[in-house]
């Protein structure tokens, strides 16, 4: 298959509309109903069912859909470390390090910091990113490293290691009511309707259903909580970070996250390997 197919049925399979995916494409919407086609005749196999109404991926389709991101996302990475491989031999190399905003934060500092200390460290640009987007930075190679937070961002295909393991916490707007207790359950928080859990957007720019404010960002994410108009459940080591208008209150019932410095199996980078080495020595 080639790249363009590739790219095309994946617009395709994601807008679940012709017409609006060839307009993503920027091509007119005939060819692309006949690379569609065409892909389907080579295959062998039915991808999408179409009628005058709806497109609906067929189980073939479903699994190139996945395998196709995936192929994308490949190819994406290699344009992305090929570049950056040419600036490193001519002097210019630096590692670019993603992480959601607004965790970690005093793990990062402290590793930052030992880093920068050690003879030969290059410059780390921090990418801050909403949840679970540092995990496809590092996939797209846009990264070159990241720190992931298990069970909920995804780390299959990475090399880990492990920083350290906490339980998580409330966050909430000082004064509501549940700040008066030493610890809450999951069900406590289901419990408060007056504050629904925030809505944060899908790679295709809607937001996931729910009752709860629409948030981009950690930092509006933050001013909504002190308003009184959602609630954030976050790793505890959050807790020292927080604004004197938040309270947080330990869930008992929650899992506990594991915090985990990710990189691709097959970089080559010694600053990469150096950086994870002095994570592990925190």
């Amino acid at each position: 298959m080639e790249t363009r197919e590739m790219r095309y049925f994946v617009a395709v399979a994601e807008e679940l509309h012709f017409g609006r995916a060839a307009q993503r494409l920027g091509i007119a919407q005939p060819p692309l109903s006949r690379a569609i086609a065409q892909l389907e005749r080579r295959l062998g196999v039915t991808l999408l069912q179409r009628n005058s109404r709806s497109v609906t991926l067929t189980d073939p389709g479903k699994v190139l859909l996945h395998e196709g991101r995936a192929a994308l996302d490949a190819i994406e990475a290699a344009e992305r470390r090929v570049r950056r491989a040419a600036l490193a031999a001519e002097g210019q190399a630096s590692i670019v390090l993603a992480t959601k905003a607004g965790a970690s934060s005093e793990l990062l500092a402290k590793l930052l910091h030992a880093y920068a200390a050690e003879p030969g460290s290059i410059p780390v640009d921090v990418m801050l990113c909403g949840p679970g987007e540092q995990e496809r930075q590092l996939r797209t190679g846009r990264a070159d490293v990241a720190i992931l937070h298990q069970p909920f961002d995804e780390t299959a295909g990475f090399d880990t290691e492990e920083l350290r393991t906490e339980g998580q916490v409330a966050v909430l707007p000082a004064g509501h009511a549940l700040t008066t207790r030493t610890q809450l359950q999951l069900s406590d928080l289901s419990e408060a309707p007056d504050l629904p859990p925030p809505r944060w957007p899908r790679p295709d720019g809607t937001y996931a259903d729910g009752a709860g404010p629409e948030v981009r960002d950690h930092t509006q994410l933050l001013q909504l909580i002190s308003l009184g108009r959602t609630l954030m459940i976050a790793p505890d080591s959050c807790s020292s970070q927080l604004r004197d208008d938040l309270v947080a209150v330990p869930i008992v019932d929650a899992p506990q996250v594991t915090t985990v410095i990710a990189w691709p199996p097959h970089s080559r980078s010694r600053a990469v390997a150096e950086l994870v080495q002095t994570s592990l020595r925190l």
